[in-house]
């Protein structure tokens, strides 16, 4: 009798034991405030390095990210939400200044999977990496409009439904472009990876 009961302590204390690990380690939920240092030498040369804050929230079991970008310190950007997608392959832009949202592909090369980002934030919080990286860009043509929301996935529905929708398209330019040669585009940066990322969204000539 008394070694039945240790035998089933100790399958109770392993229970315990690995539903404990598995929550720590990889949490339905996770919430992560962030900021980055990083270096701009066409927009700010003279600034030296700049600064980006921005709210993750990454859902492991769901297989997506949701990201809040406030309205940055140095201007030139817009604040914006952005959901990626990885069940559904897509991603989604909320141009707060707008009040406007853009879906394209999700570009895997620059966005890491929810499980892969959650265990680079939690690194960073512990200090394994240092917050200074460097900028990279990419550009988009708003193309046509989105009228069919359900089909976007219920998590960019929601965070698109009753705002003017668009869908994107990739330029096939490698150069970083300047305000001059901007036209009229709108810029979000933000990061989901080792890097800032600059997204210029810009209207269809």
């Amino acid at each position: 009798m008394g070694l039945l009961v240790l035998l089933l302590g100790l399958v109770f204390a392993s229970m315990y034991v690995y539903r404990y690990f598995f929550i720590t380690q990889l949490p339905r939920e996770s919430v992560f405030h962030c900021g980055v240092l990083y270096e701009d030498s066409l927009y700010s040369p003279f600034k030296g390095q700049l600064e980006l804050h921005e709210d993750v929230k990454i859902y492991i079991e769901e297989n997506y990210e949701q990201i809040n970008v406030p309205v940055p310190q140095f201007g030139g950007s817009d604040p914006a939400d952005i959901i990626h997608d990885f069940q559904r392959g897509l991603t989604a832009y909320h141009d707060i200044t707008l009040d406007k949202c853009y879906v394209i592909e999700l570009n895997t090369t620059i966005v890491m999977p929810p499980r892969n980002l959650w265990e680079l934030l939690v690194n960073v919080k512990k200090g394994t990496y240092l917050p200074q990286t460097y900028i990279i860009q990419e550009e988009m043509i708003a193309t046509e409009h989105v009228s069919d929301m359900e089909q976007l996935g219920s998590f960019i529905y929601r965070l698109c439904s009753g705002k003017e929708t668009y869908r994107l398209k990739r330029r096939s330019t490698r150069r970083r472009i300047s305000r001059r040669e901007a036209g009229d585009c709108h810029r979000i940066r933000h990061f989901e990876n080792t890097f800032v990322v600059e997204t210029v969204i810009c209207k269809k000539s």
